[in-house]
């Protein structure tokens, strides 16, 4: 009988690693989809061109284009100007950061933000794109802190574009994407992963990098 259980409780454990794998792009029974996804968000390069891009261009990218399709747009690098209203860490060690057009709400399609993405690439190991000192830097609201006065800073992120085909349908509803912190999306385009970190310097009137 306790053979029989933990045989049991092995095949359980290797049926949930594999089900892991396939979720996070690896492993045997990941889908092609999968595998690109987890390409592209684990990418090092830095962008040799970056494109500025607007909250409308972002609102024009296509959905549930063929792999090869939307493939071919992540080969640009953008930048986008805005606030970030909302910042956590991921499970999967990417700092998810929401940026949003305005500080303040001002009607329903622009309090969603577009999604950017730290990964562990980029910030591991660093001292500035660490996770307090950037919190304290774009004065974003958290689940367990209040809101900074002031309101959040204005920055410019770059980096890669990424179409996260599991934010969009037919993976998930357009109406689920909106109710909660995790769920305002305002598309599954991202920049993903962020190379780049600017924030606005009144005093200069223009953006100052924030060095790796």
């Amino acid at each position: 009988m306790l053979r029989l259980a933990a045989a049991a409780a092995l095949l359980v454990g290797v049926g949930l690693f594999l089900a892991y794998l396939a979720w996070v792009g690896k492993g045997p029974f990941a889908s092609p989809a999968a595998r690109h996804l987890r390409k592209m968000k684990d990418r090092r390069d830095v962008p040799r061109e970056v494109i500025p891009y607007t909250f409308a261009d972002f609102d024009s990218l296509p959905h549930a284009l063929p792999l090869e399709d939307y493939a071919a747009i992540e080969r640009r690098a953008v930048s986008l100007e805005g606030y970030v209203q909302f910042m956590f860490a991921s499970t999967d060690g990417d700092f998810h950061v929401d940026v949003s057009e305005t500080t303040s709400a001002s009607g329903p399609l622009r309090t969603l933000p577009v999604t950017a993405e730290i990964t562990p690439q980029w910030h591991r190991e660093s001292q500035t794109w660490s996770w307090e000192p950037l919190a304290a830097r774009f004065r974003s609201h958290t689940w367990t802190d209040p809101p900074w006065p002031g309101g959040p800073r204005r920055v410019r992120l770059s980096g890669w574009l990424l179409y996260d085909f599991e934010y969009d349908p037919p993976y998930r509803a357009r109406p689920a994407l909106t109710p909660g912190p995790r769920g305002r999306r305002r598309t599954g385009w991202e920049i993903h992963p962020v190379t780049r970190i600017e924030l606005w310097d009144d005093s200069a009137a223009a953006f100052v990098d924030v060095p790796r």
